[in-house]
């Protein structure tokens, strides 16, 4: 499922930041919970085996059907984890999107006044990937709350370190392939299928076309992803050669 880091300075020096990130957090999930991600975390560093019997720990997972999402969701259920996906049903989803989601258990929220917010920021011609993130998080949260779910994990490959693992109110927010210190290309690994490199949703490409200076925002938010190893240079060509042609 992972590897692994084995001679990787930087990866082996993040992990180790999880692990006291996940010390900081202990006192505020299950103790189950705790020894569990620390395996976890182990087994990244070390190749060190770990009992995967299912815990009664539920995590709620923002799902989008991507690479870093759907990757999340696969080793979490693997490390034995009760992982619910929560996906977001957006104006701009296909179909086979959503039916393919259902396949992986996934439960649908919705997001109040989505196509108002986003229309103005559009309107604006500002940034709409931050703000459509922050409404998802948002509603994955509440839905968390609601069905007494302590732990709400993403796919952000990013938030490494510190904060990879961090109480967020009465919830604490699990970062999962930035916890584990996983690169865009392991988690396309981790999917066991071919997977189609592509900048932003159908609503941010069609929004490019009337507010051109979001692709300035796109390939800022590629580099800033290469940056920090989240990506290599052949996916980042790729990324950004896909904003350019739309």
């Amino acid at each position: 499922m992972i590897k692994a880091v084995k001679d990787d300075f930087v990866k082996f020096y993040r992990l180790h930041q999880s692990l006291e990130a996940l010390e900081r957090v202990r006192g505020e999930i299950s103790e189950e919970a705790y020894e569990r991600l620390k395996a976890l975390v182990y087994y990244r560093l070390y190749g060190r085996e770990f009992n995967r019997d299912k815990i009664k720990e539920k995590i709620a997972l923002a799902f989008s059907m991507g690479s870093d999402s759907t990757a999340s969701l696969l080793i979490l259920r693997w490390a034995g984890f009760d992982v619910v996906p929560v996906m977001v049903r957006l104006p701009q989803m296909r179909d086979v999107i959503l039916l393919r989601a259902q396949e992986y258990g996934a439960v649908f929220v919705e997001v109040p006044n989505y196509a108002e917010v986003i229309s103005s920021q559009i309107q604006k011609r500002a940034p709409i990937c931050g703000k459509c993130h922050s409404m998802i998080m948002e509603a994955v949260k509440n839905y968390a709350r609601k069905n007494g779910i302590k732990i709400v994990a993403s796919g952000d490959l990013l938030s490494f370190g510190s904060i990879s693992i961090y109480k967020e109110g009465d919830l604490i927010k699990l970062n999962l392939p930035a916890f584990l210190a996983l690169d865009k290309r392991e988690a396309i690994s981790i999917l066991g299928r071919k997977y189609a490199l592509g900048f932003g949703c159908p609503l941010w490409k069609n929004a490019t076309k009337s507010a051109p200076i979001l692709k300035r925002f796109g390939i800022q938010r590629v580099l800033r992803e290469l940056r920090a190893g989240a990506i290599d240079k052949e996916i980042a060509n790729a990324l950004i050669r896909d904003i350019l042609k739309n």
